[in-house]
């Protein structure tokens, strides 16, 4: 059996599959060997990888599945489902196109299986990050989508979706969609669950994919929530696993993708074995009663001139 097998799949609602565990690229400083760090990844038997424009790691990702052909480990592009995500200084119906045409020329790729809107934002162009307030824009949702879903005609994108969107602002968004998100990729955790969102996007046949499935731990803005829980630690203690499996494979089990990020070989490695076993009835149970936290609220899209002027207009009622 190859690696990749053991890697389920599910149909989006695009008709494309797409592996239900991915690797993020998200990373700051970048490491000085990324690409053969993402060459070794393909080899232990990761199919799924997920860049975005603002993370700067797209050539890289493009680097490592030239090399994942060369060497074999792959037989042709259709095996690797790449993701990647339009940023908010792109986030408007005449920038959608030649952003996502960037995004391909630094991935050395005909097309993305799947491209997000990365955030329910829109920031003028050039501008940092994080942006001074003055740079928050009115974000034009509908202009968006509809440049959003050119792109997939056009056969530039196989599947398109949204990140960091609200079930408010996706019942917008399917007011006039015609082709509706495949995909909402948020922060989830056994930390914080979702189950609102969860279950909408479950109604609406979104499929939901979760960033910082483990906190974030080690990350300047992430927390010990999920990695220090005390049911989890002690769930991992009776099922001889690693805090991180528990916490990996209680997201599969919601028909969650997990999108991990590790770099450190033993852990890529732990990270994919999370398929052939399960949490009981009763473990989920106790994971359902963990106390829930919000890490990333992104305050520094609240602006008086821009269209969130508090936390609770940009997440609406989930924070």
């Amino acid at each position: 059996m190859e690696k990749a097998d053991v890697i389920p799949e599910v149909v989006l609602s695009s008709g494309h599959k797409m592996p239900m565990l991915g690797l993020g690229t998200a990373c700051y400083p970048i490491p000085p060997n990324l690409t053969s760090t993402l060459v070794h990844a393909i080899k232990l038997g990761y199919r799924h990888i997920d860049t975005a424009s603002i993370y700067s790691t797209e050539e890289f990702v493009g680097q490592a599945i030239a090399q994942a052909l060369e060497q074999g480990l792959i037989k042709s592009r259709s095996d690797v489902f790449v993701t990647s995500k339009l940023w908010c200084t792109d986030a408007d119906h005449d920038l959608v196109l030649p952003a996502l045409k960037e995004t391909l020329q630094k991935l050395s790729l005909d097309y993305v299986d799947l491209y997000l809107v990365h955030w329910p934002v829109r920031v003028k162009q050039g501008s940092s990050y994080p942006p001074p307030l003055e740079d928050i824009l009115p974000f034009d949702m509908k202009g968006t989508w509809e440049a959003m879903e050119e792109c997939c005609r056009l056969g530039f994108v196989k599947s398109i979706g949204v990140s960091n969107f609200s079930t408010k602002k996706l019942s917008q968004l399917l007011t006039y969609a015609t082709i509706p998100p495949a995909v909402n990729q948020v922060e989830m955790t056994a930390a914080w669950q979702q189950r609102k969102l969860r279950e909408f996007c479950n109604e609406k046949g979104m499929h939901v994919s979760a960033w910082s499935p483990l906190g974030a731990f080690g990350h300047n803005w992430g927390s010990t929530l999920v990695m220090e829980n005390p049911i989890l630690k002690d769930i991992a203690m009776a099922k001889g696993k690693t805090v991180a499996q528990i916490s990996l494979r209680w997201v599969y089990q919601q028909g969650v993708t997990p999108l991990v990020k590790s770099f450190n070989e033993e852990r890529m490695k732990e990270n994919l074995q999370i398929f052939d076993w399960e949490l009981t009835q009763e473990e989920l149970e106790k994971i359902s009663q963990i106390a829930q936290t919000k890490r990333f609220l992104a305050e520094m899209f609240i602006s008086p001139n821009g269209p969130y002027k508090s936390l609770e207009e940009l997440w609406d009622e989930e924070v």
